[in-house]
This record gives structure tokens, C-alpha cells and sequence, in this order.
């Protein structure tokens, strides 16, 4: 054997003899590697689904023209821009319902749909007469087939439209996504003559302006655009991303415990293999090499794990992705081979730099130094004041973020500097609280206590900055849930103030319930709704109609009003505006809104403010009947019931009856409201299980950093024991020490936490989502979460107590005598 392989030799067999500290080094990199590559697996797993829904023939992988101010154009453009030469090809979008799920519904003009788009080969050739010719197909991936129970070769019936014609499997293309010729999209959709979108093939030759045959109708989305959808859900993505980070940041800490102990417990092994004639660069390529062999190890178990943390918290984040932003993601992960390597790699430079600071002091130190006992501890002092420092600019760079930063990136970085700005000066702050305390204290006992928690503080300071960042973010995104939770409820209650919603098949059928409900007496309002989509300032926009009573007036989740407000919407030429819109518009009361009409222009004074949870799209609240006024075409099939709350089983079980509307078209309050709340619930399912996860890994690093400190901390406990003190008293004593600095780093955590949840509410929500939530503190939340903070330590700090219970007496005679 070589001298290195004999160095390997000699270290390894201290984990022989030390399994219990080998395995917390394997269970700080493997829950490390496992919640970020976990969080990853998600991460990549929806980006995959989204690119697949943007290459789906065309979407942002081929430029685009579409409409300037509304969501369709005219279909006599596509002819327009062919005859001048430009090589397009028309598309027509929207959704229908089938079997309960509303689907996307994709129209395409096979012929000239440029060959760069997506699955255009296995259309254009021998597919595209049955594509065309009747009966025609309908394209759709393997994953809705399944949603939908339906085998290939089916044709649904979609509600008061038609049939669709035969499934046809096609894998590539994105979940909840129908493929049909446009002639068939523009009669299942009621859309004749209209488009949604042009995609643009390559051109050889020159083309005219677009100008010159459009006029001002269309404007060019360039290809690789980011899309709405990625637009919306990076913040849900990013949020993601952060609790993995910290998770992945906490796990290390216990690396760094673990390494720690194991080089405190070798520093006289250290010291004779360098008598031996070893190096001090040689030592530290083999320590190296068995760090990095021992990451790879705990990066595959690891892996392994943050695929089944990943397979397990997918229902949540599908539904959360599909409640929120309406993004289907399948249900399976299907993860890449650059996974499992990013995953090996990160937790590799996770080791190395969790051990950076153990191996630069193993090769600076002399020789005699590194059997001094407490070296690896007088080496932290020195520090201490360089944090204090450090934590200060991070302090004062969090607010300049603040200040001056005006996007989501900015929004974090206030998060991540406020953070890391308490974790530097914990130690300072702890520090300084001991020392008061050794100052105060009148007995012997007292002061030694208080003395040796400081000299006890730089071997806990890492663990105990891992519980104060676990415990602050629990407390942080804790309030804003509970916030969130109480608000939504509030805003579910004015917003859902009609006891039962239905939309009927057609307008026809709506004129004859509507004449029927007139002679119904528990009926006591029948209030007649709409909606239209259009875009502002290249946003998509919804315009709500709704009619003039006092169940909006009275309900309606107002922030900001003039004084005439409902009466001028009456008029036809006010609006309420959603509070996200008028952030990114910038739109205040008295400012003016321009909608584009077929007619022109429908100007709209701003009059309120309203708040308008969970919605990705901007909107508009008008009166009902005008909105009817500037788009005639849209379906007049919405309405909201006002009916005596006991008569409301009875009333729709006689709607079903008479007009045949299923539960997608027929919904009271308590179902809509039950499951909004579902929603809601799933959404922050995924979050919470995240903040278990690190608070656990938090407990960890705790507990190995007092395993750490338990044997080079008897020296000072012997010579307690020689003047009489038992060890059931040594033993409260550490205890009350591992608990009263756990205590203060927790109370610490509590005012972090709130900070945290004001800029997640403030700064972090306003710039993701447009809507800023009131911020609620809640007592008794953080007294739980504290109660669980003083558990974790305490369940950290039995197996080092319990050892010292048990310690034989001849032990501590010997260290006493070594250490005389």
C-alpha cells in the first residue's frame, strides 16, 4: 500500500469506532442533498411541462403575432398577411369542459403550420388527411387520455357544443391540451371567422411591413419570449427554490458539526501521523478524499430520498400550480440523468465547504497546537467581532435591496440579507447576553455557569444560527399563512355572497330559467353576470359584469372607494379595478382606463380598488349591462341566486330536474366555498412540509453540535465533580445551559420572524402576485412555535446528558488527574 492509502487506512477506522458520528455526518449530507435535489425534482418537472406546453405548435418557440388590444382578431388577417407574402398560419384558443375538466382546446391549420413547430412532421405527411377529412382527429397526450377515462378513439361531447372528433395519442404534446383543425376549434368554440394567434415560418424572400397590411391590429411576440405562464408561477418557483436553499444551508450545518467532532476527537491521531513523517498537504488530500467519497455515497442515498420527498409533495404542488395559475403538471415524475448528477455535485461542494474551515485550520496549525484541547474553539473567538461587522453590512445591503430594488429578485434578496444579517450577529448577541449575565451573577457556581456558556458558545454557534433561520421562517411564513387564511376566508364571504351560481348551456336556455326562477318565492334576486377577456398594455384582462343590487354593494371586498362609486359604475362608465392591475398599470381612483371594443375605444373611469386573491389575470368590475353593450357576442348564461338559505337543496335539485345542468354548470355557496378552501389549503401544503423538514434538520444540528462539545467539554466538568458536585447536578447544569442559550436564540427568532413575514407580505407577495395582505400578529402561534423550538433542544440534548449520567467516576478521576 501506498503512504496515502495507509493515511486513508488510519482516518477510516476512526468511524469504526465512532458509528454514531459517522452517521450523523450521513444524515447531515443525505437531508442536505435530499430537500434540495427534492425541491429541484419538482422544480424541473414543472419547467418541463411548461416548455412542452410552449413548444406545443408554436407557443414561444415560434414568433407570434397577435392581437394588439383583444384576445382575437379577424381570420381575414391570416389572408391578408398570406396574399402579401408573410408565412403564417392561423391558431384559435380557448377551453372546454369535458367530463367535469375544463381542458385547453387548440385550433391549427395543418397546411401551412410552419415545419419548426412541434410535432408538425407526424401531422404534415400521412397524418394530415385524416387530420382534415371527416371525421377528423383530435390530438392529445397519454397523461389527459388518463385524466379523462376515455380510450383513443373516443369523441366526447363537450356541453352545448358538439362532439369532438376521435382521440388520437400523440406523446409529445403538454397535459390538458386537445388539438383539432381550426374549422372544428371555431364551431366547438362559437367562433367563427376569429383567431387567437398567427404563428410565423421561416421566410426566404422579403415581406412587406406588417404595418402596411395590419395596420395597428397585430404586434410580434418575438420567439423564446417568456410566457404568461412562466411569467406567473417563477415566484411560486422561486419560493420553491428559496426553502430548498435553506434546508440544503441548515443540513450543512450539521456537516459541519459532524466534521468538526470528528477532527476534535482525531487531533491525536492527526498529530502522530504527522510525527510519523505525513505531510501536512498529504493529510489533507486524504482527508479530502475521504469526504468527497464519503458525499458521494450519502449524494445517492440522498437522491433516492429527494426523489420520494418529491414523489410525495407533487399532488400538492400540481394542485396549487393548477389552482393558482391554471398549469397542469403531470402526475409522475420523469426526471433527467443532469439530475442525479447536479445532485452528486451539489452534495459534494456542499461537504467541501461545510469543511473548509475544519481542514484550512487543520493545515495551519502547528503541530503542537492542534493537541492544545480547546484549539479548535480559542480559533472561533477570533471572529467574532469580523461577524458583528459583516452582519452590519448585510444589515445595511438589506436595506438599500429594499430601497431601491422594484422586482421579485429584489424582493428575496431583502429576505435572504435580513436572514443572513441575524444569523452573523447571533453569536455577537449571544455573547453579549452571557457576559452580562457572568457580570450580574453573586455566586461561584452562577458565574461559571454564565462563563463556561460563553466559552460553550462557539461550538453551538453554527447549530444555534440553523434553529434561529428554521424558527424564524416557520414564524415568518406561519403569520402569513395564518394571515392569508383569515383574509381569504373574509374575502370568500364577499365574494361569494349569492347562495347558488349556475351558467346555462346557451342563451336560450338562460331567457327560459330566468322566466322560470321569476316564479319561484324563496327566489329573492336573480342577479344577471358576464365576463370578457381582453388585454391591456399587453396583459390579459378580465371584464366582470355584474348587475346593480346590494349584495355587491353591501359585500363587494372593497380596499379603496370614492364616495359615488357603485353609483357611477351603474352608469356604464366607471370601473372597480383589482388591486394587481392597478399595481402593474399603476392606476389610481380618479385615473382612466381605456378598453378596446369593437367599436373603439370604452373609456372607464377608476372609482374603487378591490381585492381579488388567487387570480394570475387583472380585472375589471363594470356594470352588467354594459358590458352586454360593448361586447354583444359573449354568453349571457351567468347567474348568481339570492335565496332563503333553507330552500336552497330543494331549489336545485328542481333545476337539475327541469333544465338537465350537471355540477359543472350548477354550484351552491358551501360546495364553491369548500372547495376554494381546498385549494387554498393545498397550495401551503407543500410549505408546511418544508418548514417540518428544515425546523427537524435545525433539531439535528443541535444535537450534533452538543455531541461535538460532550467529551472536550469534560475537562471542565471533572474538577466540578472532584468538589463534590454529582452528576445528576452536572447534568441539570449542561442541560440548563444547552436550554437557556436555546431559549434566547429562540426568542431572538421570534421579532426575526415577524420581520420575515412583513416582507414576505409587503415586498415579496406585492411583487409576485400584485396584492398586498394585512399583516396580523397572532400570539398564541408563536408561543407554539416556541414550545416546539425548546422541545427540539431538548430532545437534542438527553443523548449527551444521559451520557454524562452514566459516565463511570473512575472516568472523570482520570480526566482530572490528565488534567492537572
Amino acid at each position: 500500500m501506498t503512504r496515502a492509502a495507509w493515511v486513508l487506512a488510519v482516518l477510516l477506522s476512526h468511524w469504526r469506532r465512532h458509528p454514531m458520528q459517522l452517521a450523523t455526518l450521513l444524515v447531515g449530507l443525505i437531508s442536505a442533498t435530499a430537500l434540495w435535489s427534492g425541491v429541484q425534482a419538482l422544480n424541473q418537472q414543472a419547467r418541463a411541462s411548461y416548455d412542452r406546453a410552449a413548444a406545443t405548435f408554436g407557443g414561444a418557440r415560434t414568433a407570434m403575432l397577435v392581437g394588439r388590444d383583444r384576445a382575437t382578431s379577424p381570420q381575414q388577417l391570416f389572408v391578408d398577411l398570406r396574399r402579401a407574402g408573410w408565412p403564417v398560419s392561423p391558431m384559435l384558443e380557448g377551453r372546454v369542459t369535458i367530463g367535469g375538466r375544463s381542458v385547453r382546446l387548440l385550433g391549427i391549420e395543418p397546411v401551412t403550420l410552419p415545419a419548426e413547430t412541434t410535432a408538425t412532421p407526424e401531422i404534415g405527411r400521412a397524418g394530415v388527411q385524416a387530420f382534415l377529412l371527416p371525421p377528423g382527429q383530435t390530438l392529445v397526450a397519454p397523461e389527459t387520455l388518463a385524466d379523462l377515462a376515455l380510450p383513443e378513439g373516443a369523441t366526447p361531447e363537450i356541453a352545448g357544443a358538439g362532439a369532438l372528433p376521435p382521440l388520437k395519442m400523440q406523446r409529445q404534446l403538454a397535459p390538458s391540451v386537445l388539438i383539432v383543425d381550426i374549422g372544428v376549434a371555431q364551431r366547438l368554440l362559437h367562433m367563427p371567422n376569429r383567431i387567437s394567434r398567427l404563428a410565423i415560418g421561416k421566410t426566404k424572400g422579403a415581406r412587406p411591413p406588417l404595418e402596411a397590411v395590419a395596420g395597428d391590429r397585430l404586434r410580434l411576440v418575438e420567439p423564446e419570449a417568456e410566457t404568461d405562464l412562466q411569467r406567473l408561477t417563477d415566484s411560486f418557483h422561486l419560493n420553491l427554490t428559496a426553502f430548498g436553499l435553506l434546508s440544503f444551508l441548515v443540513g450543512l450545518f450539521i456537516v459541519n458539526s459532524a466534521v468538526g467532532l470528528a477532527f476534535e476527537q482525531r487531533r491525536s491521531m492527526l498529530r502522530t501521523v504527522r510525527a510519523c513523517g505525513v505531510s501536512a498537504r498529504m493529510l489533507n488530500a486524504v482527508l479530502l478524499s475521504e469526504l468527497v467519497s464519503i458525499a458521494l455515497l450519502s449524494g445517492l442515498v440522498g437522491l433516492v430520498c429527494g426523489y420520494l420527498i418529491a414523489a410525495s409533495l407533487l399532488p400538492d404542488v400540481a394542485a396549487s400550480l393548477r389552482g393558482l395559475y391554471g398549469a397542469d403538471i403531470p402526475g409522475q415524475l420523469q426526471l433527467k440523468p443532469q439530475w442525479w448528477l447536479a445532485g452528486l455535485a451539489i452534495s459534494v461542494i456542499g461537504a467541501v465547504a461545510a469543511a473548509a474551515a475544519s481542514l484550512v485550520k487543520a493545515a495551519r496549525l502547528p503541530l503542537l497546537v492542534a493537541a492544545q484541547p480547546y484549539a479548535w474553539q480559542q480559533a472561533q473567538h477570533r471572529w467574532l467581532c469580523w461577524q458583528g461587522g459583516a452582519a452590519l453590512l448585510v444589515f445595511a445591503s438589506a436595506i438599500g435591496f429594499l430601497g431601491f430594488g422594484d422586482s421579485l429578485s429584489a424582493g428575496f434578496a431583502v429576505l435572504a440579507a435580513l436572514l443572513l444579517g441575524a444569523a452573523l450577529a447571533l453569536p455577537v448577541i449571544l455573547g453579549g447576553v452571557l457576559a452580562l449575565g457572568e457580570r450580574l451573577a453573586r455566586r461561584p457556581l452562577t458565574t461559571w455557569f454564565w462563563a463556561d456558556s460563553r466559552l460553550q458558545l462557539s461550538g453551538l454557534s453554527l447549530a444555534l444560527m440553523a434553529l434561529l433561520l428554521a424558527l424564524a421562517v416557520n414564524v415568518g411564513v406561519g403569520t402569513m399563512v395564518e394571515s392569508f387564511s383569515r383574509t381569504f376566508t373574509g374575502w370568500l364571504n364577499g365574494r361569494l355572497a349569492s347562495e347558488i351560481y349556475l351558467n346555462a348551456a346557451s342563451d336560450p336556455q338562460a331567457g327560459e330559467i330566468k322566466a322560470w326562477l321569476a316564479h319561484r318565492p324563496e327566489v329573492q334576486a336573480t342577479l344577471q353576470s358576464g365576463r370578457a377577456d381582453v388585454q391591456l398594455a399587453g396583459l390579459p384582462v378580465e371584464l366582470l359584469g355584474f348587475a346593480d343590487h346590494a349584495t355587491y354593494r353591501d359585500q363587494w371586498p372593497l380596499l379603496e372607494s370614492s364616495v359615488d362609486a357603485w353609483d357611477r359604475v351603474k352608469t356604464g362608465n366607471a370601473a372597480l379595478i383589482s388591486e394587481q392591475l392597478s399595481r402593474r398599470l399603476k392606476l389610481k381612483i380618479g385615473d382612466q382606463v381605456e378598453v378596446p371594443v369593437a367599436s373603439g375605444k370604452w373609456t372607464l373611469d377608476v372609482v374603487a380598488i378591490y381585492a381579488d386573491y388567487g387570480n394570475p389575470k387583472g380585472q375589471l368590475g363594470v356594470a352588467v349591462d354594459a358590458l352586454f353593450q360593448h361586447f354583444p357576442d359573449i354568453p349571457r348564461t351567468r347567474f348568481g341566486l339570492r335565496v332563503v338559505p333553507a330552500a336552497v337543496p330543494q331549489l336545485m335539485a328542481d333545476i337539475q330536474q327541469r333544465f338537465s345542468l350537471d355540477g359543472r354548470n350548477l354550484a351552491d355557496q358551501a360546495t364553491v366555498k369548500t372547495e376554494s378552501l381546498r385549494i387554498f389549503n393545498r397550495t401551503f401544503a407543500v410549505t408546511a412540509a418544508l418548514n417540518a423538514f428544515t425546523l427537524g434538520v435545525a433539531g439535528v444540528a443541535l444535537l450534533t453540535s452538543l455531541l461535538t462539545l460532550s467529551n472536550s467539554r469534560l475537562p471542565q466538568l471533572a474538577p466540578l465533580w472532584a468538589i463534590g458536585i454529582t452528576r445528576r447536578r452536572l447534568a441539570a447544569i449542561e442541560l440548563l445551559k444547552t436550554m437557556a442559550v436555546a431559549l434566547i436564540t429562540s426568542l431572538l427568532a421570534l421579532p426575526l420572524g415577524l420581520s420575515v413575514a412583513w416582507c414576505l407580505i409587503a415586498v415579496v407577495n406585492v411583487k409576485a402576485f400584485g396584492w398586498r395582505l394585512p399583516f396580523t400578529v397572532f400570539p398564541f402561534q408563536l408561543l407554539q412555535l416556541l414550545g416546539v423550538a425548546m422541545l427540539a433542544a431538548l430532545l437534542a440534548s438527553l443523548l449527551p446528558i444521559i451520557g454524562l449520567l452514566r459516565m463511570q467516576p473512575a472516568r472523570l478521576v482520570k480526566i482530572f488527574a490528565d488534567e492537572r
